[in-house]
């Protein structure tokens, strides 16, 4: 998972300068990089899952179609519009809404039960409760910046360039906070299915699949200019190619892979390691600005994802006692460490 959170700031980090040096469109890119990872993985879980593969259902397919319109047409194109908005660091930030977010989708359709006299549910509701507070705060206010490359060129900014810079700011946070739903949504989907059909590979080959045709349609929709389908052998081929091998291939199969043996919240733990990446690697190569919001925002929302994750943890333990037979209440704390058998 920390390879995973690497490969995806790396990612992001890629796209935003082929976006803002070659003013490559977003839209196309989202399509390219999931047109590519289609063609790898499809022949792949064929060859690989050719004699253990469950037949496929159109009800199993409709699933897949829905995990396609939810982590590649809605997730990737809202991720990318963001970026090109703010910054990677900004991207990787909201990413931690994703828990909160995650918990708040699960007891809506009562996957989890939440009790308001439990002090673990009111943690989990404090922790949520702060995140989505950070993720506020961090889209609405950038502070004074911290690492400033280009010293004359900021202190010579007109008013109006501020305040367009702010609208930015605060449009690519909205972008990135529906990118969080969706990503949230997709992990709960992702799950669901899991359990029924276990076969990893042919779940993420056909919703690159079918998410590959959405973003086509959607492409070519909303994509006016001729000249945005052209790609250029420089940056812009490298970053698809990245993206379809690193991000898509790789990091969904990695993805899929942890959420069967561990579940979707082990995977949304990481969140918060991608931060501290984005933000080095945004400064370091991008020469972008780090804003004392982004950090302040990003620890609130670390504080509150870690809350509930701490949370789920321990509501987990005393589910394990019970089962095991064993006392969850406090009384499990008054007994010796070390039993004699």
């Amino acid at each position: 998972m920390v390879i995973v959170e690497c490969l995806d700031v790396g990612m992001t980090t890629l796209s935003k300068a082929a976006m803002s040096t070659k003013g490559m469109n977003h839209f196309i890119f989202v399509l390219y990089s999931n047109a590519l990872a289609t063609v790898i993985l499809l022949p792949s879980s064929f060859l690989i899952n050719r004699t253990t593969r469950q037949p496929l259902s159109f009800s199993l397919l409709g699933k897949f179609f829905f995990l396609g319109l939810v982590g590649i047409t809605i997730m990737q194109n809202c991720v990318f519009t963001g970026i090109s908005y703010s910054s990677p660091t900004l991207g990787s930030a909201m990413s931690n809404l994703t828990p909160a977010i995650t918990f708040v989708l699960a007891v809506i359709f009562r996957m989890e039960k939440l009790d308001v006299g439990s002090s673990i549910s009111q943690i989990k509701i404090v922790g949520t409760m702060v995140s989505i507070s950070g993720a506020f705060l961090v889209t609405f206010y950038k502070g004074v910046p911290i690492v400033i490359f280009q010293t004359q060129h900021s202190t010579s900014q007109s008013l109006v360039s501020l305040l367009a810079e702010t609208s930015n700011w605060v449009i690519g946070g909205l972008f990135l906070a529906i990118a969080s739903i969706s990503l949230a949504a997709w992990n709960i989907a992702q799950a669901a299915i899991l359990k029924g059909y276990p076969s990893q590979l042919t779940i993420v080959a056909f919703y690159c699949l079918f998410g590959t045709f959405q973003c086509a349609i959607l492409s070519l929709i909303v994509v006016k200019d001729p000249r945005s389908w052209k790609l250029s052998p420089d940056i812009e081929l490298i970053s698809i190619m990245y993206s379809a091998i690193f991000g898509s291939v790789v990091t969904f199969s990695v993805l899929t892979w942890c959420i069967d043996r561990k579940g979707p919240l082990f995977v949304t733990m990481f969140k918060p390691v991608g931060i501290a990446i984005a933000a080095f690697m945004s400064v370091a190569f991008l020469g972008e600005t780090l804003h004392i919001g982004s950090v302040i925002g990003a620890l609130v929302i670390a504080i509150g994802f870690y809350a509930v994750m701490w949370a789920q943890s321990s509501e987990k333990n005393m589910k394990d006692l019970e089962v095991n037979g064993l006392p969850s209440s406090s009384s499990t704390q008054e007994s010796p460490l070390l039993e004699s058998p």
